[in-house]
């Protein structure tokens, strides 16, 4: 016997609140229609079913403080949330920071940070998820699926300007922990290789070093030595996508288990003896806001990184 369909909800008025202004309605009905699809979303834009001050609005209409939005009721197929509620207490519990404006977390290997690309859901969903009644929580910055640690959430629009103005200057300070192939020579070294996106067959995307690319930079510093690799801190002065993964490779140093820009021979060798995934973790952020506080938060690496690390021989 066929179990009942879950009644629709009732119809919603929502009043912009100063945080909620300057957002699409499209992002704005995405967030709060959480597990209905995209296309059904737009689709009751087209149909005039939303109302902002009871009048029809297109996709791209930014909101005000104060708009009243309503929201019709929408049937959510069930067990069509349950991914990203499943996600949202490993999230909750990755949390590392949070204050009125900013929320960071621990992100662990191989979740994305949003869903998209053949991924239903990612940190944000989850996060929205376990927390259905914050007015706003968006990305800050991104980091690789496969990558671990810091990551940015602002839960207010404000925060979110003032974080994006700091990425463009000199504001937050971003530091990772990689693995890589060889000894690096020295003790500091500066990669600054413009890099430019390009997107192959079936949709892969790869990151090559081109002179009309963007500009980026990545200051390496040796932390440990050990038999065929280097653990190495790098320092983000641009974010560039796989900018650390490409420079690192381009100095002839690419990162352990990375199956894009790696040396297979080098994957191997540490596959062997135990790593699983690649050896990249964002292990602080420092933040200056403009009233003058300063926010520093850090995460220790990994348990399979840290263990990685134990089984390799250690060189002078």
């Amino acid at each position: 016997m066929n179990e009942p369909s879950p009644p629709a909800a009732a119809v919603r008025f929502a009043v912009i609140a100063p945080e909620e202004a300057g957002q699409r309605i499209d992002n704005y009905l995405l967030r709060q229609l959480k597990g209905v699809p995209k296309s059904r979303v737009y689709r009751i834009l087209r149909k005039g079913e939303v109302r902002v001050n009871k009048k029809r609005v297109a996709p791209e209409y930014r909101l005000e403080e104060g708009d009243s939005v309503r929201i019709p009721p929408v049937r959510v197929a069930a067990g069509k949330e349950g991914a990203p509620l499943f996600a949202a207490k490993r999230i909750e519990q990755s949390v590392i920071y949070e204050d009125k404006g900013l929320l960071v977390v621990d992100k662990p290997a191989g979740m994305a940070v949003h869903g998209g690309s053949g991924v239903s859901h990612g940190v944000i969903e989850a996060l929205r998820a376990s927390r259905p009644d914050a007015p706003f929580l968006e990305l800050v910055h991104r980091l690789d699926r496969d990558t671990s640690g810091c990551l940015m959430i602002a839960k207010k629009r404000s925060m979110l300007r003032t974080l994006h103005e700091l990425l463009r200057g000199d504001g937050v300070d971003k530091r990772y922990l990689a693995l890589v192939a060889g000894r690096v020579k020295g003790e500091v070294v500066d990669a600054q290789f413009s890099l430019r996106k390009n997107t192959l067959r079936g949709g892969e995307r790869v990151v090559k070093v081109a002179p009309d690319g963007k500009p980026a930079h990545t200051r390496f510093r040796v932390v440990e030595r050990y038999r065929g690799a280097t653990l190495v801190e790098a320092e983000l002065f641009t974010g560039r996508t796989h900018q650390i993964r490409v420079h690192a490779a381009t100095l002839g140093h690419p990162l352990a288990g990375d199956p894009k820009y790696g040396d297979e021979a080098f994957n191997r060798y540490v596959a062997e003896r135990g790593l699983k995934r690649l050896f990249l973790h964002a292990r602080s952020l420092a933040v200056k806001l403009p009233e003058g506080e300063e926010i520093i938060v850090s995460t220790p690496l990994p348990e399979e990184l840290e263990a990685l690390l134990q089984r390799l021989e250690r060189k002078g």
